[in-house]
């Protein structure tokens, strides 16, 4: 594994690093006035959106494109320090074209959707001239067992029929939401296969029977496109719009979720840098009690601690992004698992530990830090709850001392030749 950043990527650095000084943090305080009086902000992004494309710094995050689609195919180990800087700004993704949930949906339509699809949905994806949501977590079951979801994918004729409420549609309130990912039940025969009974539809804004409920406040963490809770009332749409095969919905959302959990954590390792960064200088300019806060053992030791934790979950994320590159997402799991838990918890950790140094004004709008606290405990939920990796990790190592017991008993019973 060599994770020195080549000079391809060197060059992409320095051009994202420029682009944030030049363009996204001027319009940093424009971007939040419009958010919190109730609209979207597009009148900053769009224009930003332009400037971006116009550099090549547009699709960064999507490793295979083909000749005809706009954007730069990086590997996942070249875009991590690339996402670590678009990560410090949180809502910098979209101007390069690399927010979620679009990043995830533009994955598996990559990988599953028919010419038709591509030409409808995922090509203006990759243009960045539509945004998109994907329905999967629903409000009344425990939706980290995904055998659990209820939402009913009815086949009628040529069409679908779908019904069911989900709620963590993210996107859905975007001036420029134009479909959402609906994942469901569409074989409810007794003996189907568990992992074979779901399916993914497409499902087109302004479908009769879908509507938005309303917007699932997150904490205080503001989002303006939204975190929505939707209804689908018996929504009619086409056969030709299901993704991939039916009954397939368990393996396209595998697919999806590989790339979409370490990209969130590619993100996190910048905030949490920006939130070391915040700490170390509001340590050396306040002083308390006659002596600099940068003094004190303990806020030494916080800083110190924060430093170590960050190079300790880059290098994981690396790992990780290296095994999708060099094996695929599916030999990564373990890794990504690994890092999602990692990440979330960490970035809690460190902006905790930045708004104590901050005091009061540490729970205040007047920083980032409570902002990025708020989305690293949400990220314990968002791709599955830290419980589910944990899980899954375990399983893996049992299974590993189970083969390694397996294996020593085997050879104990094999008699030496005489």
């Amino acid at each position: 594994m060599n994770f020195e950043h080549s000079p391809k990527v060197q060059s992409f650095r320095t051009e994202l690093d420029r682009f944030m000084e030049d363009h996204i943090l001027p319009n940093d305080r424009r971007w939040h006035e419009i958010a919190h009086s109730g609209a979207y902000p597009s009148e900053v992004v769009e224009p930003l959106k332009e400037k971006a494309r116009s550099a090549g710094l547009w699709n960064l995050f999507l490793p295979a494109l083909r000749p005809d689609e706009p954007g730069t195919a990086l590997s996942n180990v070249d875009y991590a320090p690339l996402a670590e800087i678009m990560g410090r700004v949180p809502w910098a993704s979209e101007v390069f074209n690399c927010s979620a949930p679009d990043t995830g949906n533009m994955e598996i339509l990559h990988m599953f959707a028919t010419p038709a699809q591509r030409e409808q949905w995922l090509n203006p994806l990759l243009h960045g001239k539509i945004r998109s949501g994907v329905s999967i977590t629903e409000p009344d079951v425990a939706s980290s067992d995904p055998t659990n979801l209820a939402t009913t994918i009815d086949r009628d004729g040529d069409h679908f029929v779908v019904n069911g409420r989900k709620w963590f549609t993210t996107g859905a309130l975007h001036p420029l939401f134009a479909f959402t990912l609906v994942f469901g039940i569409s074989d409810k025969s007794p003996d189907a296969p568990k992992h074979g009974r779901h399916s993914f539809v497409i499902v087109p804004a302004g479908t009769p029977g879908f509507s938005v409920v309303r917007d699932v406040t997150l904490m205080h963490h503001h989002s303006p496109e939204g975190h929505c809770e939707v209804r689908f009332e018996n929504v009619r749409v086409p056969v030709a719009n299901l993704l991939g095969e039916e009954g397939a919905g368990f393996a396209i959302a595998q697919a999806r979720l590989g790339p979409g959990r370490i990209h969130h954590c590619m993100r996190t390792i910048g905030q949490c840098e920006l939130a070391l960064e915040l700490m170390c200088d509001r340590a050396l300019s306040r002083s308390t009690f006659g002596k600099a806060l940068a003094d004190n053992a303990n806020i030494q030791d916080w800083i110190a601690e924060s430093r170590i934790e960050i190079e300790q979950a880059r290098l994981l994320n690396l790992k990780a992004a290296w095994l999708m590159d060099v094996a695929g997402n599916k030999a990564a799991k373990r890794e990504i698992s690994a890092i999602k838990v990692v990440a979330a918890r960490l970035q809690t950790r460190i902006a905790d530990r930045a708004m104590q140094v901050f005091g009061a004004k540490g729970l205040t709008s007047d920083t980032p830090l409570a902002f990025l606290w708020t989305w690293g405990r949400a990220l314990r939920y968002i791709d599955g709850p830290d419980e589910v990796h944990l899980r899954g990790i375990a399983r893996d190592e049992l299974r590993a001392a189970k083969m390694r017991g397996a294996a020593a008993s085997s050879a104990k019973d094999v008699s030496p030749a005489i």
